[in-house]
């Protein structure tokens, strides 16, 4: 059976059971996902690295198991990452005050710089993305979009 296509999509206008939408939905988080991986080759990090320097940073004494809980990662997956960033220098470890079994993860100045850096690289690199948007339309992008997660 043919489907109109949607002009501005170039895409076969939805049907009932939101298939199409559902499709689109996926190709637009695959290509951010891809747009992040270039955002971050600068600074040779990974999207998970890049994620958990984020954790760190904000949570100025993060214990491995808070890290693994914010990335929805397994403990070993999280002490794996962290070493990857103190290798680079940008976490260090110090024991827990509180427990010496566990250690904290803090953020180096350098690993401060490069997650500002990131932030602000990850930013305007969204703002081109949905720039392509009128304003009118991102607002009603954003609405549908919570819709959906309430």
């Amino acid at each position: 059976m043919w489907q109109p296509q949607c002009p501005r999509y170039h895409s076969p206008v939805a049907d009932d059971d939101g298939a199409e939408i559902a499709e689109l939905v996926m190709r637009v988080a695959r290509t951010q996902r891809r747009r992040w991986g270039d955002v971050l080759a600068p600074w040779a990090l990974s999207p998970h690295q890049a994620r958990a320097l984020r954790v760190v940073v904000a949570r100025e004494g993060a214990r491995l198991s808070d890290l693994a809980e914010a990335l929805h990662i397994a403990p070993r997956s999280a002490t794996e990452v962290a070493d990857a960033l103190q290798e680079r220098g940008l976490v260090e470890r110090s024991p827990d005050p509180t427990d010496r079994r566990a250690v904290l993860l803090r953020a180096t100045d350098e690993g401060r710089r490069v997650q500002a850096e990131v932030d602000a690289a990850r930013r305007a690199d969204t703002r081109d993305l949905f720039a392509r948007l009128p304003a009118t339309d991102r607002a009603e992008l954003a609405r549908l979009l919570q819709a959906l997660l309430d």
